[in-house]
């Protein structure tokens, strides 16, 4: 006899989107969460809902992105009727700003190459010169070059979307276990036991959803989770009047009033402590785009660890050794979320990850298969 029908080690956004998308279907679910000394890679979510530009390299996490971002609405609507709590999510479209003819031909030339892969869904975008990306976006400094828009692009309130997912999840019924650390996981009879200083507990499968934390609990069951370091630093300005409506690939105003600016990747996990050089890169790009940035006071800063696989795309797998462990790792948890929710969690439910997602193994990093 099982507690669960569903282990999910991991209680960050990626582990309760899957939950809840368990839970809606019926399943016994508990979440065990490390807790605030993990490293927790939602302290340095954006919360793009973000399409355009997303799949160089790799056709399939275009079209898989693609479609995420279309039950976007749905997700955002259920979790309003089921608990109250209005994630903020809007899909007006977002722009990728430009600062000089470099930055955009770079860009031009990027979603051509990647519009142009074998079996990619293709989506509208626009090019716009500055001219034409001041009539959308009229307070962008004189120095902007152009843009990319896409009208599929979005965002969402990241900490209300967390707490609507915790919301739903308790209604439902489903377990939210804080301060439980997995030391160990076992595999025996068709069962799953894992163990920590708090206890045991046991089920018939299992999702790692543990951000860095796979790395280390993956092999246990079969699995290989490789990750390398991404660190970010985000700002957060005092609010101000409303100037943009629409979401940037980087800079986005939140519907309190503040904005948000954060596009920095360093590979490292040293510290968390932002440092003074990359933030003012940040603020002096973010001014430039939008002058009046500039005139707002700073409220906090602060810098936290990303979760990315070395080429970028996520990683969905199950084990063949432990039949019915699942390790799920993705760097783009909000824009995911409704593909994790309705898709994934669909997937597991039923105990297999299909071929369409075959191509999000970590088999792609096995050396030795690919020679």
């Amino acid at each position: 006899m099982t507690d669960r029908d569903v282990l999910i080690v991991g209680g960050g956004l990626l582990g309760a989107s899957i939950a809840w998308g368990l839970a809606r279907l019926g399943l016994r679910v508990a979440v065990l969460d490390e807790g605030d000394t993990a490293f927790r890679a939602a302290r340095a979510n954006f919360g793009l809902v973000w399409v355009q530009g997303k799949g160089l390299g790799k056709s399939e996490y275009s079209n898989w992105t693609q479609a995420s971002a279309a039950l976007w609405p749905r997700l955002s609507d259920e979790l309003k009727r089921e608990t109250g709590i209005d994630p903020g999510f809007s899909q007006p479209g977002g722009f990728s700003i430009r600062l000089t003819e470099v930055e955009l031909q770079r860009s031009i030339d990027a979603m051509d190459t990647l519009q142009s892969q074998p079996n990619i869904t293709r989506y509208p975008y626009e090019i716009l010169n500055h001219r034409e990306t001041k009539a959308r976006l009229p307070a962008i400094g004189p120095t902007v070059a152009g843009s990319i828009y896409s009208p599929l692009d979005g965002h969402a309130n990241p900490l209300r979307l967390y707490r609507a997912f915790h919301a739903a999840l308790h209604r439902m019924g489903a377990a939210y276990l804080p301060d439980h650390h997995v030391e160990r996981i076992s595999h025996q009879d068709g069962a799953f036991t894992v163990e920590g200083p708090w206890g045991t507990l046991s089920a018939g499968r299992i999702v790692l959803a543990a951000g860095i934390g796979n790395t280390r609990l993956a092999p246990m069951v079969g699995l290989n989770v490789p990750l390398v370091p991404s660190r970010g630093q985000i700002i957060v300005t005092e609010k101000t009047v409303p100037f943009l409506h629409h979401p940037v690939g980087n800079i986005r105003q939140v519907d309190e009033g503040g904005v948000i600016i954060g596009e920095s990747k360093e590979a490292t996990m040293d510290h968390q402590r932002p440092r003074a050089p990359v933030t003012a890169v940040l603020a002096d790009r973010a001014m430039r785009m939008f002058p009046i940035i500039g005139e707002l006071n700073v409220v906090r800063i602060w810098a936290a660890f990303r979760i990315i696989t070395p080429d970028g795309f996520p990683i969905y797998e199950q084990s063949r050794s432990c039949p019915g462990a699942f390790a799920v790792a993705c760097h783009s948890g909000v824009t995911l979320a409704a593909n994790h929710a309705f898709t994934l969690a669909g997937h597991i439910a039923q105990g297999a990850i299909p071929a369409s997602l075959a191509t999000f193994s970590s088999e792609r990093f096995d050396v030795s298969a690919a020679a």
